[in-house]
């Protein structure tokens, strides 16, 4: 009887996936991120990506100021079996809280999404939510607008808004202070 897929897979533990890491397994051409027990493959960063993580890192560290840190494309160890590297992640507290450990929890999270916008619209999404994460921005750079994922429930977000270049939006954390989305977006 031949094996399935499932019967031949490995499931990691963020704690093996952790210590694989630390031993040196993988090297610093390997970008992958753990997701639910398994090792995805990221996608390599293009001019464009790049340059709107870095404009929407500005933007949300203008808007959360101090007690706040933004992290870009920095792991979250949420759950036992995942470990994310969202583009962006707005975390309490100043980088240097997180020395022993990686954050277990955001504010907010978003992901500039081009290639990836499939898997950040349904593995990314429901995994963000099963966690708990208030909310889910992704910058989906094919449409031009901005999608705010908000409720989160076991199966994924119950509140999703779209926004386009003319609109605002205020994250939860920071009610008074509105972003432009045309800040964010190209």
């Amino acid at each position: 009887m031949p094996e399935t897929a499932s019967e031949a897979t490995y499931r990691w533990t963020r704690d093996a996936y952790d210590r694989a890491v630390e031993a040196g397994v993988f090297g610093p051409d390997d970008r992958i991120e753990l997701i639910d027990g398994q090792l995805l493959a990221m996608t390599p960063q293009g001019s464009r990506h790049a340059a709107i993580v870095s404009q929407a890192g500005e933007v949300l560290r203008d808007t959360f100021g101090g007690g706040y840190s933004v992290r870009t494309q920095c792991p979250l160890a949420v759950g036992d079996d995942s470990e994310p590297e969202p583009d962006l992640a707005v975390v309490r507290g100043r980088p240097l809280d997180y020395l022993a450990a990686h954050p277990t929890t955001a504010i907010l999270v978003v992901e500039v999404s081009d290639e990836t916008l499939r898997r950040d619209r349904t593995v990314k999404q429901r995994l963000y939510a099963r966690h708990g994460l208030p909310e889910y921005w992704i910058l989906a750079l094919p449409d031009a607008c901005l999608e705010v994922h908000r409720e989160p429930a076991a199966t994924g977000y119950r509140s999703v808004t779209t926004l386009r270049a003319g609109d605002r939006i205020a994250p939860l954390a920071r009610r008074g202070v509105e972003v432009a989305v045309a800040d964010l977006l190209p």
